[in-house]
């Protein structure tokens, strides 16, 4: 595929000007994924807290204080990375997706505002700060699924587009709980792991109706997405692809359905399957797009920045991101398994 690939642009394989903007295409790549699975958490407590109980909010948000640095972290990197790489395509996108991009930025400065003066206000006032970082939380998952959709319909503002693209941003709500939620019965006991439970079975409906609407959207929107899936020998992958993400999503209702009568010592199998699922998704949203960054409209090789300023950004990245890798797996190293709840001490003994 790739030979053919650089045939096509008239360049060789080796040429630095061909394979690296398909570098920096795989990173970019890579940093999406992240963001999205290692945050995705994140959001999704963050939505939940808005529906639970006050008296179990704070116990939520502690939970999420070992990661909060490192999830942040994920959105500035992607940001730079794409400008620094693909300039000729920044001024396209960000025309088209200024609005949710604001939104989105909207959504993550109320949250990290909201988390860090939670923590030094006033007692009496940390419950408006909690609700502040939920508010965050829903807003960002909002723009996430606004953003896909406005991608998947190629920036269109009709009305049925508009309307696809108002419920793809309340499934990836629902995705983004879903995922908070698995990670929370996996992390907790006691009462807050029970409703994360009901939390989760009424979000993987809505979480299913989304990756079948992104997946069936984007097929017959484009005639060259629905050739790359259903032209070929690789129809055996494809419904296996599909029965696989059926297996997960049913797997995770049924695991959830048995843990409201029963208990189980080890929790981490909704979580990892719920992982399964956007690792899926995402892989096939990036196998649809390649090698566009725009579909049909601009490619990576169009976007892409002069070798030797490709050279430089690849020279600071190759010293950055072994530092990141190592930060992200001391910090994550610990994200599986139950979370005890520290207990005060007896200072009046």
């Amino acid at each position: 595929m790739i030979s053919p690939l650089a045939a096509a642009l008239g360049l060789s394989v080796q040429d630095p000007a061909f394979w690296m903007p398909l570098v920096f295409m795989v990173l970019f790549f890579a940093i999406i994924v992240a963001g999205t699975v290692l945050d995705g958490f994140d959001i999704g407590v963050g939505c939940l807290a808005l529906f639970a109980p006050a008296d179990l909010r704070p116990r939520m948000l502690a939970l999420l204080s070992p990661w909060r640095d490192a999830n942040e972290f994920w959105l500035f990197l992607g940001m730079g990375l794409f400008v620094a790489a693909f300039p000729k395509a920044w001024g396209s996108v960000m025309s088209e997706l200024y609005l949710p991009l604001c939104v989105l930025a909207l959504g993550v400065l109320l949250r990290s505002v909201s988390f860090e003066l939670r923590l030094r206000a006033p007692l009496e006032l940390q419950a408006r700060w909690l609700t502040g970082f939920a508010i965050g939380s829903v807003i960002t998952a909002l723009a996430h699924g606004f953003l896909l959709a406005q991608v998947v319909v190629t920036y269109q503002t009709q009305s049925g587009d508009i309307w696809f693209s108002v419920f793809l941003a309340l499934c990836a709500v629902a995705a983004y709980c879903l995922l908070g939620a698995a990670w929370l019965i996996m992390r907790v006991a006691g009462e807050l792991r029970a409703r994360a439970v009901m939390w989760g079975r009424r979000a993987v409906r809505w979480a299913a109706a989304g990756a079948v609407g992104v997946s069936v959207v984007l097929a017959f929107a484009n005639a060259g997405v629905f050739l790359k899936w259903s032209d070929g020998p690789q129809w055996p992958a494809v419904v296996m692809l599909w029965v696989g993400l059926l297996t997960c999503f049913v797997s995770i209702e049924m695991c959830l359905q048995r843990m409201i009568n029963s208990s189980y010592r080890t929790t981490a199998l909704p979580f990892v399957l719920t992982l399964c699922v956007f690792l899926v998704i995402l892989g096939g949203l990036g196998y649809s797009f390649f090698p566009y960054l725009v579909l049909d409209d601009i490619t990576i090789w169009d976007a892409a920045a002069s070798v030797d300023s490709l050279r430089l950004v690849l020279s600071g990245t190759i010293i950055a991101l072994p530092v990141a890798l190592i930060f992200n797996i001391w910090v994550y190293w610990r994200m599986f398994g139950l979370s005890i709840a520290p207990t005060p001490p007896a200072f009046g003994k």
